[in-house]
C-alpha cells in the first residue's frame, strides 16, 4: 500500500509553466514506474509522462519536449515539469505508481490553463 498526494497545480496563462509534485508515503524504487496521468472533462484519463526505476523515461506526443518527468528517491517524490502550456493541457493530473498488477493513484490536481 501507498499513499500518493499531488501538489502544484492551479491556474496559469497559455506560454506559462507549472511544476507538479507527487509525494509518496513509502519508497519509490520499489515501483517499476511512477506516471502521470491526465484527464480532461468528458474525455478519458491518458498517460502524460512516465519514469521507471532504472530511469528511463516516455511521454505522450502532444507534450513532448515541453514537459519534463523526475524523480528523487532519497524524497519518495516524483514531478513533472510542464512549460509552453497551451488549454489543451488543462485537466486533472493524476500521479500512478506502477507496482503491476497493482496500480496506485493520487487523488488529482487541477491544471488551468486560459487566457
Amino acid at each position: 500500500q501507498v499513499h500518493l498526494v499531488e501538489s502544484g497545480g492551479g491556474s496559469v496563462q497559455p506560454g506559462g509553466s507549472l511544476r507538479l509534485s507527487c509525494a509518496a508515503s513509502r519508497n519509490i524504487f520499489s515501483f517499476y514506474a511512477m506516471g502521470w496521468y491526465r484527464q480532461a472533462p468528458g474525455k478519458q484519463r491518458e498517460l502524460v509522462a512516465a519514469i521507471t526505476s532504472a530511469g528511463s523515461t516516455n511521454y505522450r506526443d502532444s507534450v513532448k519536449g515541453r514537459f519534463t518527468i523526475s524523480r528523487d528517491n532519497a524524497k519518495n517524490t516524483v514531478y513533472l515539469q510542464m512549460n509552453s502550456l497551451n488549454p489543451e493541457d488543462t485537466a486533472v493530473y493524476y500521479c500512478n505508481a506502477d507496482q503491476f498488477p497493482i496500480y496506485y493513484w493520487g487523488q488529482g490536481t487541477q491544471v488551468t490553463v486560459s487566457s
